[in-house]
């Protein structure tokens, strides 16, 4: 069995379609995925039926961009049921927020002498445009030779691009993916500008709020890293979830990399994987 349960499609911000991202897990092995879009469940129905032609169970998932002690966090959801309307209506008021902050940072490119990127950049995705897809469109035009460039350049923490959004409460991401039947994991405790001690107090106040799961394996890890977590969700209760975070294929990220668990971890699938 092979896992990967935190990837993206073009409904979000990832490169492939959800049935060419099913169709590149198939042709890695994997068994078990799920799509988690950002504050959207739109591809799910796509990636549902690609995943029956190629014996790939699909779970429902959705990663909710939220704020701990207004510092930005990712909660993933799996296994919830994605017609529940109180979930479609929240990602909807998470939609208008990324659509806002989307029309804004294409102002404030406007005015740094870029025109006219947030028309050009929703080209890449079937929904709300991201800082990606800005970065795609500068790489496109020469900005930018890069994804971190695009970042570093124009649209990290105070640059000209930068627009910082006010997402829903942590324990407002838990509460809804738990109403609609699903398991809310901790996402990528590593990939924010945390120290060590703070990583212990999200996962403490998250498990706190009814978080069922931390994000233990993902892509690029060393063994430090990956037994710091495996340790701290084996302090908190918190079961074991797996992800690649895949966008687009790459060097370094692909669907189903090395997402082993250390012994002694309780996987979050084993209570929906058939």
């Amino acid at each position: 069995m092979r896992v990967d349960l935190h990837c993206h499609s073009t409904a979000s911000d990832g490169q492939l379609s959800p049935t060419e991202l099913v169709e590149r897990a198939a042709a890695r092995g994997v068994t078990t995925l799920a799509l988690t879009d950002h504050d959207t469940v739109q591809g799910i129905r796509e990636a549902k039926n690609a995943a029956m032609q190629h014996g790939i169970q699909l779970i429902s998932g959705v990663e909710i961009s939220a704020q701990w002690n207004g510092k930005s966090v990712h909660i993933v959801g799996l296994n919830f049921d994605e017609k529940f309307q109180p979930m479609l209506d929240f990602l909807k008021k998470q939609q208008a927020l990324r659509q806002q902050r989307a029309e804004q940072i294409g102002e404030r490119l406007a005015n740094a002498g870029i025109p006219n990127a947030f028309e050009n950049s929703q080209k890449y995705t079937a929904g709300e445009v991201t800082r990606a897809h800005y970065a795609r469109y500068l790489i496109e035009i020469g900005k930018a030779k890069d994804m971190k460039q695009a970042f570093k350049r124009y649209l990290g923490v105070g640059k000209a691009g930068y627009v910082k959004t006010q997402w829903c409460e942590m324990a407002d991401a838990v509460a809804i993916i738990r109403q609609a039947g699903g398991v809310a994991v901790f996402a990528h405790p590593l990939r924010y500008n945390f120290s060590r001690n703070q990583i212990r107090r999200i996962a403490s106040d998250f498990a706190c709020c009814g978080g069922g799961a931390m994000e233990v394996a993902g892509c690029n890890q060393n063994s430090e890293q990956r037994q710091f977590l495996h340790q701290l969700a084996l302090q908190e209760s918190l079961q074991a979830s797996v992800g690649s975070d895949f966008h687009f294929i790459s060097a370094w990220c692909d669907l189903g990399r090395d997402l082993v668990l250390q012994e002694g971890a309780q996987p979050v699938w084993e209570c929906f994987v058939t």
